[in-house]
């Protein structure tokens, strides 16, 4: 893609820190997209009590894959930007660039059908054809916007949807600290049942998880906007930042797992907020209206970008957008909301695997490929045997 050209580095310290704050914005915003809605009810449904180190396996696992992306801007930006790029590399890398518009309106399904979760959650009516409908009608909503006004005009909602995000989780951090600090004191904390779940069941249910902290990736590309030393950095901070982030988010939220029974839910953080503090139901809502609605935007934009490249601007703007929403309607009506979840975890795994192939062929040092080669092998796994939670 155009995008990944290498730009130089260039401004003032203050003009360097802005850019890193922008670079490291747009990765946050999609790592969080989706993933504190949901992470929690996966995890108490799939692991129980040690919710907290498979939240802490899954950051390093995706912090391992982001090092290949860093390590792909660094070495196969500029390969792909030479005179006569590798042959290899350059078909792998256009392969990557096709498996992100799958990847990519799987989560615009995702991120609405848990918007339309959250909203019914709140009035106590999230039976799933009403999920279902409300999910389609967004996705219709947001092809009229498009056809009429452009959604470009929306574009601004990124930062807005990151800092309301970051407000909601650091509430709820401090309001389960603060619950789980009395039940502590009165005697009454309680921890999870382990779910009734085979080895491999265990393995492959939390392999669909991946998508919870995937958006790392987005910093490949921003060459458009940032160089490359920039987006590595950001890279790297939005992954150390948001891991620290959800580590300490099982941490105060597994005492609570109880409270869901075992059972996954889409909008399962409801429950909890009500039984800590019914102020907080509100706040949650709204953030995973402004949160997904926002993520699904970005999401759609993205698609159209790449379908755009795909057919060499054949395809008109409005006709890409006719084609996303219209897949990602047939979706909505074919899979629950964690089949979705898992469908997107195997489509970027994927994507990641071809990183990790087109770096592999890239690197020079055996030890590099030998390391590449394993991660390319895990992530083939997830792809092939991934499977919903639920």
């Amino acid at each position: 893609m155009d995008n990944k050209t290498p730009k130089a580095s260039s401004g003032t310290r203050q003009g360097v820190f802005r850019r890193l704050i922008q670079g490291t914005t747009t990765p946050l915003a999609s790592i969080f997209g989706s993933g504190f809605l949901v992470v929690v009810s996966l995890l108490a449904s799939t692991v129980g009590p040690y919710s907290l180190f498979a939240i802490i396996g899954i950051c390093a696992f995706a912090y391992a894959v982001g090092w290949v992306i860093r390590h792909n801007i660094r070495h196969v930006e500029p390969a792909l930007a030479a005179l006569s790029p590798p042959r290899t590399v350059r078909l792998l890398e256009q392969l990557s660039d096709i498996t992100l518009i799958p990847a990519y309106i799987i989560s615009v399904t995702l991120y609405l059908r848990i918007m339309a979760s959250y909203v019914l959650g709140y009035f106590e009516a999230d039976a799933e054809i009403y999920e279902k409908l409300l999910t389609s009608g967004i996705i219709i909503a947001i092809l009229l916007i498009e056809l009429t006004k452009g959604l470009k005009i929306l574009e601004g909602l990124e930062r807005w949807t990151l800092i309301i995000t970051l407000a909601i989780i650091f509430l709820m951090i401090g309001s389960f600290a603060f619950y789980n600090a009395a039940a502590l004191t009165a005697g009454t904390l309680v921890l999870p049942d382990l779910p009734d779940h085979s080895l491999w069941q265990t393995v492959t249910i939390l392999c669909g998880i991946l998508i919870v902290v995937q958006g790392f990736e987005t910093t490949r590309y921003l060459g458009d906007e940032l160089d490359a030393d920039t987006r590595i950095r950001a890279s790297r901070n939005s992954q150390l930042f948001s891991a620290a982030i959800y580590i300490l988010f099982i941490l105060v939220a597994t005492p609570l797992m109880h409270l869901l029974s075992g059972d996954a839910t889409g909008n399962g953080l409801i429950m909890l907020a009500t039984e800590v503090a019914a102020w907080l139901v509100v706040p949650l809502v709204f953030a995973a209206v402004f949160s997904q609605f926002g993520a699904a935007i970005a999401e759609a934009i993205s698609a159209s970008g790449n379908i755009m490249e795909l057919t060499r601007h054949r395809l008109t703007t409005r006709v890409t957008y006719i084609i996303i929403c219209g897949l990602a309607i047939a979706l909505t009506w074919t899979a629950d909301t964690f089949e979705i979840l898992a469908l997107a975890s195997r489509a970027f795994a994927f994507y990641f695997f071809l990183q990790c192939i087109i770096a592999c062929d890239v690197a020079k040092k055996k030890g590099l490929k030998a390391a590449f080669a394993i991660l390319a092998a895990l992530l083939l796994f997830i792809t092939i045997f991934a499977v919903p939670a639920g």
